[in-house]
Order: C-alpha cells, then structure tokens, then sequence
C-alpha cells in the first residue's frame, strides 16, 4: 500500500513538474501550424502574381505581333516618324517582356528548390525506462530481472526509414538494452528489412529481418503496448516479439471489404531462430527447419462508432532440433520425471494457431479525445518432443510424447481524454512444455499522455502461479517512462 502511495505521489509530482512543459509544446506547435498557415497564404498570393505575369506577357506578345506587323506594312513617304514611333514602341515593349521572363523564371526556380534534407533518410529514437518493485525473487517468480526494487532501461530503440527508389522503400531498428546482471548495453538489430511499394495486383514483399506478422501484437514493439508488459502468452508460446529473418508477402484482396492475407518463411520466429541438424560436414538446415507463418484479418463497420477486427494466425515449425539439453519431461508428470529424470529431451516439431479479435469504438466526432477498445487473443500450442537416454542414465526405450497448450489475454482501454486512458489486462496460460503448469495475472494500468512523443505508464500486476510451477505469487508495480526523439514510423498503437 505504501509503494502505491509513493508511487501517486511520483506521478502527480510529475504532472506539475511537465505541465508547463505541455503547455509550452502545445504552444509551440500552436506557432508552427500559424507559420505554416502564412506560408500557404504567401504560396497562394505567389501563385496569383505568376499567373496574372503570365497573362500580362500574353498580352504583350499580341501587343508586339500587332505593332510589328503595322511597322512592316509600307508609310506613304514624306512620315518618317510613323515608322519610327512602332519601332521604339516593340523595343519597350521587347524589353518588358524580357523582365517579366526574368521574373517568371525566378518564382518558377524558387517553387522547385528542394530542403536540403529531402533526400535524408527520417531519423528517429526512442527511450524506455521502467522503475518496478516486485515483492518475490527472481527465483521465486522466473522473471530474469532481480526482485525487490528496480531500475531497467528497457530499450533505446534508433528508428531510419528512407525511399530507396520510386518501388521500395528500407528501414532499420536498432536496439540496445541493459543486462540485468552486468548492466552493459548490448546493441542489436532488431530490424532491417526492404518492402516494396508498386508491385501489381495489390501486392506487398518484405525481405530481410522484420517482425513477423502473427496476432495483433506479437508483431508490436514493446513501447507501442497499451501496457507495460508483453503479455506472457506471447513471451511463452513466441519467445517475445515474432522476430524473423526471412519473407513475408501481403495481398490486399481487390473486393469493396477489406481482407488482407499474410504469408511468410524465415529461419527462426521469436526470440532465436531454429536449431539445426549437426552431422560429419557441419551443421545443416533441411527446408523443413524453416518456419512458415500466416494470417487473415478483416473489418467491419457495426456502427459509424463502432469497427469489429478479427483475425487468425499460423505457425508450423516441421524440423525443430534442439539435442543437447538435460530438461524435465513435458507435462510434468511426477512419476514419468522420477523415472526417467536426466533423460534428453529434443523438440522435434512446433506448431501455433491463434484467434484474435478486437472491438474498438470511437465516435467520429470525438476520437482523437474519446476510445474504448476490447482486445483478446487465444493462442494453441502444439509440440512433439523425443525422449532418449542419456549416457548411464536409466534404461529405457526412446519414445515420443507431444504437448498440447493453452494461453491467452484480454484486456479493455478507456480513454476519456487527450492524456488519460485507463485499462484491464487479465491473462492466463498453461507452459508450451509442460500444460500442468498453469499461471493466471491480473494488471490494472493507467496512462498519461504528455504528448504524442512523452508518457508515463503505471500498472500494477498480481501473478499467480499453480504447484506444478514451483513459483510463487508476486505482486509487482511499474512504472513506465516512454520517449521520442524525431521521426517514429510506427508511432503509439492502440491495439
């Protein structure tokens, strides 16, 4: 109770400490749109001169073909100056046509000048810090961050996205996190990817290393959650983001309903990719260790307000080989793991389907202000492993055992105001490898919205965890800074 309370106290400290800065960048946008208003208007009134320039040259030019053609017809003799008066008249007139090119010109050049920042690719960086108390031990609760109070500089996440040419377009996410041990920052890239922009028949290829579109928010990084934490069906059945190097090919069906289609292969999905076979010539991937990956989602308008997502998603992993490992058997069943306790257990196929489904309602008039979004997401794990024996362990004949999983959350976001949202993340799920093993959270959050670039998030989380686990229930508070530094591609998501 007291940790909530200095918690609030942090928080409203907080929001008089970044009111006037809120106030300052309301501001300061308020002088930038003004700025660019003027600019319009200036272009507006630039655009009228050129063309009231333009009619006057033509003008000039029938006023110089008709004088012209007076000064060629023949003058009765003894008028000299008749002849001369048109010739000084289209030299005038000859060089006020020139200015007014000259002019012409000038407005023209001024109009195609480009910033000298055009062709830069967009640049953008994103801080995430977490300051968390957890009541139990990491061994107590599994989390590979200590127990008691903490302070994790979760990611700092380098975003570049450019044009590459007029059909595809490249970007980058670097990413560098602290170690919960050592402390030391490790960067990574967590994508670098090329996704074309102008292939036919509403087609779209990613290639290189992406998130891997799977679910709603598999693919969402962590930052863009509407809470703090990535829910742990996803860290369990997935390994975290669906991280993939590979291809990933998008089909927008060309009907008036909106379905899209999603089909990829990489060599891993999540938190590492695929082990592979070890023979005589070096280590061997067959085609099968691959994974595949998909997804269908749609839309529908109930009401103006109201819009209904639903999706399905697959994984099929047919050659996983991870040899090498003393682990307990699947399903923990205690006199199968006093039997053949020590034994190898290889995982040799993995299989994930999952049914998503979200209801958002947002009034046309008020959405900017105003949203309330229901999300859930149910995933089925499906693993087959290879028992053998280990070199003097017990006797036995290799057998094959396969696992069957359950896991899932939902969670429901309110926002009533341009800052503040609140919500509900409740999640239960049974282990990938042993479906005995149970757990269930409930995580109640509330989140302000400095700005669309800066937020605070805090979030309770009451985890509790069955005998099979061998864990012990925790009760855990975060709090949740988030930042932006220049371009964000994929910005805040509310999923």
């Amino acid at each position: 109770m007291r940790i909530m309370i200095a918690l609030i106290f942090v928080l409203v400290f907080a929001s008089c400490a970044f009111a006037q800065t809120t106030e300052e960048r309301l501001q300061d946008l308020e002088k930038a749109l003004k700025k660019q208003e003027q600019s319009i208007q200036e272009l507006k009134a630039l655009q009228k001169t050129v063309k009231k320039q333009e009619q006057t040259i033509e003008e000039q030019r029938k006023l110089i073909d008709k004088l012209t053609a007076k000064a060629k017809q023949p003058q009765p003799p003894g008028a000299p100056a008749a002849a001369e008066a048109p010739q000084t008249a289209v030299a005038e007139v000859q060089q006020q046509v020139e200015e007014l090119k000259e002019q012409v010109s000038s407005v023209a050049e001024a109009q195609q000048k480009k910033l000298p920042s055009e062709f830069n690719p967009a640049i953008g960086l994103v801080g995430e810090t977490i300051f968390s108390y957890s009541s139990q031990p990491s061994k107590a609760t599994g989390s590979d961050r200590p127990g008691g109070w903490d302070v994790n500089q979760r990611s700092v996440e380098l975003n570049v996205a450019a044009s590459v040419d007029p059909f595809a377009k490249g970007y980058a996410v670097l990413n560098a996190s602290a170690d919960p041990v050592t402390g030391e920052a490790t960067l990574g890239v967590e994508e670098a990817a090329l996704q074309t922009t102008s292939l036919p028949d509403n087609l779209e290829l990613k290639v290189g290393r992406f998130f891997g579109e799977f679910g709603r928010l598999a693919y969402i990084h962590d930052h863009e959650l509407p809470f703090v934490n990535r829910p742990l069906v996803l860290d369990q059945y997935i390994g975290g983001e669906s991280q993939t190097d590979g291809a990933q090919l998008n089909y927008l069906l060309p009907i008036e309903h909106y379905v899209s289609l999603t089909i990829g292969v990489g060599d891993g999905f999540g938190s590492a990719p695929n082990d592979i076979n070890d023979n005589s010539n070096g280590n061997f991937r067959p085609f099968g260790g691959l994974s595949f990956f998909g997804r269908g989602s749609t839309s529908f308008d109930l009401t103006p307000d109201l819009s209904l997502e639903p999706g399905v998603s697959g994984l099929l992993n047919p050659e996983t080989i991870n040899r090498g490992g003393v682990l307990a058997l699947p399903n923990g069943d205690p006199v199968t793991l006093s039997q053949f306790r020590g034994s190898r257990l290889s995982q040799t196929e993995r299989s994930l389907e999952g049914v998503d489904l979200t209801l958002s309602y947002k009034p046309l008039r008020n959405n900017q202000f105003e949203s309330i979004v229901w999300g859930t997401e149910v995933l089925r794990s499906d693993s087959s492993f290879d028992v053998m024996p280990t070199p003097g362990g017990t006797a036995f004949s290799p057998f094959n055992q396969s696992v069957e999983s359950y896991g899932m959350y939902s969670y429901l976001t309110y926002k009533w105001s341009r800052e503040w949202s609140a919500g509900f993340l409740f999640e239960c799920l049974e282990d990938s490898w042993n479906n005995a093993d149970k757990t269930v959270a409930y995580s109640p959050y509330i989140t302000w919205a400095l700005s669309h670039w800066n937020q605070l998030r805090l979030q309770y989380t009451h985890t509790d965890h069955n005998a099979a686990s061998g864990l012990r229930p925790d009760d855990a508070v975060y709090l949740q800074w988030a930042w932006i530094i220049g371009s964000h591609a994929h910005g805040w998501q509310q999923r």
